[in-house]
């Protein structure tokens, strides 16, 4: 498949750059980035679009449905093959010396196109921001030979891609001897000028040969992550938190892509300070949960919905005023 794509290429260029985009995103959105870790121009980043539809944007591979991510994957993984051969032919460079690098479903993508099995040469370095290693744990990497330099870097506060993720990825990455650096930031699921500072600076570590290595926190130690008065939950704690409560349960079904989330996120967050001893309130990131979407046929989101006694019992479409969603969540209004 043809993938569309993006290219900046730099005044200096000597390498390409493989930039994947996230979940709900495009091939722009790593373009903007490219010339803040790449400022003296000796990359030519190439930014394809994932050739799946996902909310306003593309994926990479589907997530709504479970059994098809690593058939879809691989064929991502086979057109990004077509993208980095032209872009090589076309500039002149040479594949062994590039770098692939990614946001979230993106630097899952970059650490599997670096580390699976192929006949291409592996990549010089890899770049993932806010990843994971793996969506569904069944890849088969090659491990053998000389690994390509990683940079791992994540946010502490994380509500998508929780750093517990990131830290297991850092540890297999570091059992099987590859060259790793792993930082954390305080931030979310983004990207902040500190950790874009030391993308340009591990880049510049890379064109000069270097492995870089080194970790800047114990990725084996807990990390607790103060996430205010909503608690996430997710398919491993659903069952738990939600259809076992003794409470009543409110769930705020959202994804980051979606703005009318963002609008209704403040006023859950109100409902959960003020109903606290009735209720429990929490959230679901149905892109992460797209087993749980499926159960309960969620369509469109902001999706808040009331849980009693394991069962869905009502539920209130679209960001509204927090009387009216309680109101029609049945709950006693309270002014």
């Amino acid at each position: 498949m043809g993938l569309t794509t993006r290219i900046v290429a730099g005044d200096r260029a000597e390498r390409l750059l493989l930039l994947l985009h996230g979940i709900g995103s495009n091939e722009h959105d790593l373009a903007s980035l490219a010339p803040i870790i790449d400022p003296d121009g000796h990359f030519v980043a190439v930014c394809p679009r994932g050739p799946y539809g996902y909310g306003p944007g593309f994926a990479w591979f589907r997530v709504d449905a479970p059994g098809l991510a690593r058939s879809t994957m691989q064929s991502s993984l086979d057109a990004l093959d077509e993208v980095v051969d032209d872009a090589c032919d076309r500039y002149g460079l040479k594949r062994s010396e590039m770098v692939v690098g990614g946001f979230s479903m993106g630097a899952a993508m970059s650490l599997e196109f670096a580390l699976r099995r192929s006949d291409h040469p592996r990549p010089a370095g890899v770049l993932c921001m806010s990843g994971f290693l793996s969506p569904d744990g069944d890849a088969d990497f090659d491990w053998s030979g000389d690994l390509p330099p990683v940079l791992m870097q994540h946010g502490t506060r994380d509500p998508m891609v929780q750093i517990s993720r990131a830290r297991e990825a850092a540890k297999i990455l570091q059992e099987h001897g590859a060259p790793l650096v792993f930082r954390e930031y305080p931030m979310e699921h983004n990207v902040i000028p500190e950790s874009a500072r030391d993308a340009s600076e591990w880049l510049d570590q890379i064109r000069r040969g270097e492995k870089p290595s080194g970790l800047d926190v114990q990725i084996s130690a807990p990390v607790e992550v103060d996430e205010g008065p909503v608690k996430s939950v997710n398919s491993a704690t659903f069952q738990t938190e939600v259809l076992a409560s003794d409470k009543p349960v409110i769930v705020d079904f959202w994804a980051p892509w979606c703005g009318p989330c963002r609008q209704i996120a403040p006023i859950v967050e109100q409902i959960a300070a003020m109903r606290g001893g009735a209720y429990k309130v929490v959230k679901c990131n149905i892109d992460e949960s797209p087993d749980i979407q499926q159960t309960y046929q969620i369509q469109s989101i902001p999706l808040v919905a009331l849980f009693r006694n394991g069962r869905l019992e009502r539920k209130s479409l679209g960001a509204k005023p927090r009387q009216q969603l309680e109101a029609e969540l049945g709950m006693l209004v309270i002014p």
